[in-house]
């Protein structure tokens, strides 16, 4: 194929999260000459700008807002509801694939589990060969079990090819006959500190955890872990960096109920979103990971270890792939899950050993740096629409 693929990419919302930010940063990266991409997104919001200013062309379909809005968890409660669901999906299926043959793509990619639902039937519909990309672990103890199960039979059978955000979330889903890759979700240049021994260092320590307030991340075990930090290290603060989405606000008020009642309000600090994440690691002594859950990957890990922060982050999913290098050396100190006693020595032993911890830090920065680059995340996706395009 000698001309650019032409690839529709297909996203249920335009709220910036994880997916949807690696999304942005790969479509900046992408070749024109090799790749002509077009978004659909099925609500409009910020995504869909900041797409158009880095040059992407961006559909908007509306999707039903009951349907948009249903989380993994109510889709697996009722075998009724989901039926409904499915019904109430129909006629936008049918739209999607009357666009998708008005813009005539090579490939269509889905980037988010809604999307690629309802691009299955949709891209079968245009007859225009569908790629998965897949950034959840579908197992039981991430998803309802009856959506696990037939997630892994549709991935099996329905799309050509499935990308995934890690190996962790691979296993899920194994064995796939069509074919699979691996495609980190990569960091952009700007992402990536230029000298980590240039950060500012606080005269005191700051221990901070970046993310959405949420019970998959674990901010309430952080701070059960500075109460348990409070006599042996009596400067240190403790930063929580982020904002609850609406239905999350009730673990956000438990949060701060928590500090208040174990006295630490002077001490434990919650910022609220922040627009430059990285300049909210810069300011810390560790960062913290707290997921309870596995997670498919582990972005903020990542994103620490760019910026040379040393870093204590939780067990399991896509953290464990992140957290050793090839050679077995560690790039961060790993804690089992919803373990605040446990997180606690781990971030005193960083603050005890600051020498270790600043050469382990400066290690896991070179590494991420060369093999999390948003280059080679954007060069993966090209050659599998190349291929999948040519089949």
């Amino acid at each position: 194929m000698t001309r650019p693929v032409r690839v529709v990419v297909l996203d249920h919302t335009a709220q910036p999260g994880g997916a949807e930010l690696a999304l942005l940063r790969t479509c900046a990266a992408l070749d024109p000459a090799r790749v002509e991409v077009t978004v659909v997104l099925f609500a409009d919001g910020p995504l869909a700008d900041r797409l158009r200013q880095v040059g992407v062309a961006v559909r908007v379909l509306p999707l039903d807002a009951r349907i948009a809005s249903t989380d993994r968890a109510a889709a697996g409660r009722s075998v009724v509801g989901a039926v409904r669901s499915v019904a109430a999906t129909v006629p936008f299926v049918v739209r999607l694939s009357g666009l998708l043959r008005s813009i005539g793509p090579d490939v269509v990619h889905t980037t988010s589990l809604k999307a690629d639902l309802i691009g299955l039937p949709a891209a079968a519909l245009a007859r225009i060969p569908l790629v998965w990309h897949v950034h959840d672990r579908i197992a039981e103890d991430y998803l309802p079990a009856p959506v696990a199960r037939v997630l892994r039979v549709l991935a099996r059978r329905g799309p050509r090819h499935v990308v995934v955000n890690s190996r962790a979330t691979a296993r899920t889903l194994l064995p796939l006959p069509r074919g699979w890759t691996l495609a980190y979700p990569g960091l952009a240049p700007e992402q990536v500190a230029a000298d980590p021994d240039a950060r500012p260092v606080s005269p005191t320590p700051v221990v901070g955890l970046v993310g959405r307030i949420s019970p998959t991340k674990g901010q309430l075990v952080l701070v059960e872990a500075a109460a348990l930090l409070a006599d042996r290290f009596p400067d240190a603060r403790f930063r929580i960096v982020g904002a609850a989405l609406f239905t999350e606000q009730a673990y956000a008020d438990a949060v701060v109920a928590r500090v208040a009642a174990l006295g630490l309000t002077d001490r434990v600090e919650l910022t609220g979103f922040a627009d430059d994440p990285a300049a909210a690691m810069d300011a810390l002594s560790v960062l913290v990971h707290a997921s309870p859950v596995p997670e498919p990957f582990g972005q903020v890990v990542v994103e620490g270890m760019a910026r040379g922060v040393p870093v204590v982050a939780t067990s399991g999913g896509g953290v464990d792939e992140i957290a050793t290098a090839p050679d077995g050396t560690a790039r961060c100190l790993l804690v089992p899950p919803d373990d605040p006693a446990a997180l606690a020595e781990a971030i005193a032993r960083v603050l005890d050993e600051t020498a270790e911890s600043a050469a382990r830090a400066r290690r896991a920065w070179a590494d991420v740096r060369r093999e999390y680059a948003i280059a080679t995340t954007a060069a993966r996706l090209t050659a599998v629409w190349r291929a999948t395009a040519r089949r």
